[in-house]
């Protein structure tokens, strides 16, 4: 394929008028950073993905004062260790998440966990900024009341940008008032004077997640199973088969005999991986416990 300068629409859609980026981004660079983003945290940036990739690793190449992708892939690769590859991966990874998202899920938790005798342990494998582990902590504490303090829940993603967001527990009211009345009042703080219109997460929630940044293809994970639950929602879907089913070949030690594995919507482990086995709708257990 014949490479040829980056030329989109910019949003003038209506005059049919097209502008001409500012910076050069060929077919081969494009597929240098599909290559370079799978071999790094195993996503797949599908054909489409090209207009992503090009505003989200744009400013990275501003804020070089670089006008060519490829140059500054090929410093990338230069450097195998360089602090900027995380730069590169928090820019391609998409984060998208809400305070008790796909609801169903966390009474089927609370239902888990109510009679566990001991601290319960919740791994949560794609945190992103924190509404997800959140939403679990506040889930023990709602049904483990005073024995939830002995629990914990383990949060890891791979974007630091996000998990720096996540330890902040700070979130737009707007967003914090989609949640029954009852559960704003009681586990989050109201902003006044320069953070008016923002909400804090409170320290009894806050205390019992712990944010670790990690890569699910790293050959070490920093996390100690066994858990009673492991969440691994909506992560696998930027995943390919293969890289899938490594991963869920991991997760089976680090989950106790009767733990719970939930997954999202959208993603079916049962054709990846004969380590599980479907219990209900998208949650799954040890096929051989």
């Amino acid at each position: 394929m014949t490479e040829q300068r980056e030329r989109v629409d910019v949003g003038q859609w209506a005059s049919g008028s097209q502008i001409e980026r500012d910076l050069e981004l060929t077919d081969a660079d494009f597929t240098r950073v599909r290559e370079l983003i799978y071999q790094r945290a195993g996503i797949v940036l599908a054909e489409h993905k090209r207009e992503m990739v090009y505003s989200r690793l744009a400013k990275r190449l501003r804020h070089h004062g670089m006008t060519r992708f490829g140059d500054y892939l090929a410093r990338l690769e230069r450097q195998p260790d360089a602090k900027e590859w995380e730069a590169f991966t928090n820019a391609l990874t998409t984060n998208l998440t809400a305070f008790f998202r796909e609801a169903h899920h966390f009474p089927l938790l609370a239902e888990h966990i109510k009679d566990k005798q001991g601290p319960v342990s919740v791994w949560c494998s794609a945190a992103s900024t924190g509404e997800e582990p959140y939403s679990i902590a506040m889930t023990l504490l709602e049904t483990l009341g005073g024995r939830a303090s002995q629990s914990s829940v383990i949060a890891t993603d791979i974007d630091t940008d996000a998990l720096n967001k996540a330890r902040k527990g700070v979130y737009p009211q707007e967003q914090v008032r989609k949640l029954e009345e009852a559960r704003v009042k009681r586990f989050f703080q109201k902003g006044t004077g320069n953070h008016l219109g923002l909400a804090r997460v409170r320290p009894e929630v806050s205390t019992l997640v712990e944010f670790l940044p990690m890569n699910l293809l790293a050959p070490q994970w920093p996390v100690k199973g066994p858990f009673d639950v492991i969440f691994c929602r909506n992560i696998m879907i930027y995943f390919d088969k293969d890289t899938q089913a490594k991963i869920l070949k991991r997760f089976a030690p680090l989950l106790k005999p009767d733990g719970l594995l939930f997954a999202g919507h959208s993603e079916n482990f049962s054709y990846i991986s004969d380590a599980f086995k479907l219990r209900g709708q998208t949650v799954y257990t040890l096929a051989n416990k």
